[in-house]
């Protein structure tokens, strides 16, 4: 297990991210978690891939070139950015109505990951450039 990846149980949904590199299998409900892996491109009408934008002199990641549904049935539960170098991250929490968008202050270069996990369709990265 590598530091950042994220894990879900197939039966009851918990999600687990690995804080350190390790040994060994993360298991819940009894069986083997699964090893998330990102889409990074949305062939859906919904636009999941996170983007950048810059706006007042703030870094902002949105999620989708067109705002994502934030209702009770379908919303992002969380957004990230983490620095390349793997030594800082940023997590929002969301709940439905909240505006799907992490602000990030103090950051002066645009290489960073950026990932978000839709409670339907699952986990979407992108990197900034």
């Amino acid at each position: 297990m590598k530091k950042l990846e994220l894990y879900k149980c197939e039966i009851c949904g918990n999600i687990v991210e690995v804080v350190l590199n390790g040994e060994g299998t993360l298991v819940c409900c009894g069986e083997d978690m699964k090893l998330m892996l990102p889409n990074t491109t949305d062939g859906m009408r919904e636009k999941h891939v996170p983007v950048l934008e810059e706006k007042d002199g703030l870094k902002i990641v949105k999620v989708g070139s067109e705002p994502h549904p934030m209702v009770d049935s379908h919303y992002i539960e969380f957004i990230e950015a983490i620095s390349n170098d793997e030594k800082y991250v940023k997590r929002k929490y969301l709940s439905p109505n909240d505006k799907p968008e992490l602000i990030l202050t103090g950051v002066k270069e645009n290489n960073f990951k950026m990932r978000e996990h839709c409670n339907i369709h699952g986990l979407f990265e992108n990197k900034g450039e």
